[in-house]
């Protein structure tokens, strides 16, 4: 089942001294989900925020769906803290969680949706057996730990085999790309079946962030009818 395209900024980029001012802009400038990069310097080299982050953006006003990357080993122990702190979707590592079956399990009764995250050389065989409780599929198209990195070009093969496991299954799964995704090749990635965009640099590196999105739009629209 076919999901509408989004634009989901990594606050990664994003100005942290003005934290709630650049969610806001960036919300008002078309973008519809809001992107977390949490790591632990643990399960990925480096340090990012917790769900006390989260808390903040959600009493501050941002009502835009939260979509939280635990990109943490272990897992489930932060789960439970974003729910609270009032992430929309949750996704993680299958390499991250013990049991994954479970890790998926309870991000969905606690109320929120649930996603599953490959890295580059991750295969997608874990969906054989949980698709039915996933949410999200999240294709990484560059190696977690750092933002700024470019695409690697072996995540469009990735993006098409799973965009036809999703299409077979026809459950209603968003296909997420995170990783290197800017104006040049945004139209590129969204015909290899991407329908869910993380983008940090390329939208907070800019002084029209309403212009960028704009064009990420278009340029996703021009792939669809090609």
């Amino acid at each position: 089942m076919k999901q509408n395209n989004v634009i989901a900024p990594s606050i990664l980029a994003a100005d942290f001294a003005r934290l709630g001012a650049e969610v806001e802009a960036v919300i008002s400038a078309g973008a519809q989900f809001i992107h977390f990069d949490v790591m632990d310097n643990h399960y990925v080299p480096n340090l990012t925020i917790g769900p006390l982050v989260c808390s903040a953006l959600r009493k501050h006003g941002v009502m835009a769906d939260i979509d939280v990357h635990l990109m943490v080993k272990p897992v489930d122990r932060l789960v439970g803290d974003f729910v609270e702190a009032g992430a929309t979707y949750i996704s993680f590592h299958p390499e991250a969680s013990e049991h994954v079956d479970r890790t998926l399990q309870l991000i969905r009764d606690s109320g929120c949706k649930s996603g599953l995250v490959f890295n580059p050389a991750t295969p997608l065989d874990y969906l054989d057996f949980v698709l039915d409780k996933v949410d999200m599929v999240l294709i990484m198209a560059v190696n977690p730990g750092y933002g700024g990195q470019s695409l690697i070009p072996g995540a469009l093969d990735k993006l098409r085999l799973a965009r036809a496991i999703i299409d077979r299954s026809t459950l209603p799964i968003r296909l997420e790309v995170d990783g290197g995704v800017k104006v040049s090749n945004i139209g590129e990635i969204a015909a290899a079946g991407a329908d869910t965009f993380v983008a940090g640099s390329a939208i907070f590196g800019t002084k029209d962030y309403a212009g960028t999105i704009s064009a990420m739009y278009a340029e996703i629209e021009n792939s669809r009818s090609v």
